[in-house]
């Protein structure tokens, strides 16, 4: 089978023909269709990623698919069913060895691509406002880097969860792009006074971060009393210092939040999330925004669109037909 695979720390993806695996035991395997591209992925790449590979390794952490065939004591997954599943690597390759456990099957009416769009940035944001935030109907919610993958579902599920939402972007295609997913307020990060504006809006009650760097440092400023802030990512390349008389003076709450690290410590937690997200897009209530549709040869192209930040919301990747 083909498959994209990180041979080299630090260099493009290789294109290479590898065995097609076999599903061992509470295993299925997964006929790829297509696989979305996540931030984390040029991490791997660059060597800066939490979980290190073994090279070479499969890259694609999200995927969609048919089951192909069943391990030993598998009962709850079919040969043909259409599934989804986050599992870290392997969804760029035609086959994967899957633990049935994490694959989740998938609505009728979701096509692979919005399959493959959905399971972490969905996931993702939807964890962390509910589960970690506990954000209440009518709080005011930050969002930065709100055009970017994660970004655009934070605006969007914070709208349908009745927050006020402020979005943060680079420019006003992106912010259009937020405005479409259910933003009340825009402001640009290349011109706007963050603090200012966001302070002048009445602050912000829940701060959602994949970005970093300044523009954290600014929300931080920006917070009302007891506010929680949500560091995910680091896109701009700097890890924020957050000062703790601040925390202190305001009853602030930061919460560290690693959504890949519940599959390990707490899978139900996602699980329990997915049941729902895959619930309202059944209802009508969610559409995955995918920026490009690109062939497995071509996810080199879609790694660069990740980070030259030319994407709005998701890359996907088609695997097979």
């Amino acid at each position: 089978m083909r498959a994209m695979q990180v041979v080299e720390l630090g260099h493009p993806l290789a294109l290479r023909d590898v065995a097609v695996p076999s599903p061992g035991a509470g295993e299925v395997l997964v006929r790829v269709a297509a696989c979305g591209l996540n931030f984390g992925d040029l991490l791997i790449v660059k060597g800066t990623y939490q979980e290190k590979p073994i090279l070479p390794a499969t890259l694609g952490m999200e995927m969609a698919g048919t089951v192909d065939a069943v391990g030993e004591g598998v009962t709850h997954l079919a040969v043909g069913q259409r599934v989804a599943a986050y599992a870290g690597f392997g969804g760029l390759a035609e086959y994967a060895a899957l633990p049935a456990e994490i694959c989740v099957p998938i609505p009728d009416e979701m096509s692979f691509v919005d399959a493959a769009a959905f399971l972490v940035a969905y996931g993702t944001s939807h964890v962390a406002l509910d589960y970690k935030a506990r954000m209440q109907p009518g709080e005011r919610l930050l969002v930065l880097g709100a055009s970017g993958g994660v970004g655009l579902t934070a605006v969007e599920l914070g709208k349908l969860m009745g927050a006020e939402v402020i979005a943060c972007a680079r420019g006003a295609d992106k912010l259009e792009v937020a405005r479409q997913a259910g933003a009340d307020h825009l402001l640009d990060s290349d011109t706007c006074d963050l603090r200012a504006e966001v302070k002048a809006l009445g602050g912000a009650d829940v701060v959602y971060d994949p970005v970093g760097g300044d523009l954290f440092d600014a929300a931080l400023r920006a917070c009302n009393p007891e506010a929680r802030l949500l560091p995910l990512g680091f896109a701009s390349g700097t890890v924020p210092q957050i000062p703790a008389n601040y925390l202190l003076v305001k009853n602030l709450t930061v919460l560290g939040f690693y959504w890949g690290g519940y599959m390990q410590v707490n899978p139900k937690v996602l699980t329990d999330s997915f049941e729902v997200l895959f619930g309202w897009y059944a209802q009508g209530r969610l559409t995955p925004h995918v920026s490009n549709v690109l062939p497995l040869e071509a996810a080199n192209d879609g790694l660069e669109l990740l980070r030259t930040r030319r994407a709005t919301g998701k890359v996907v990747i088609e695997v097979t037909g």
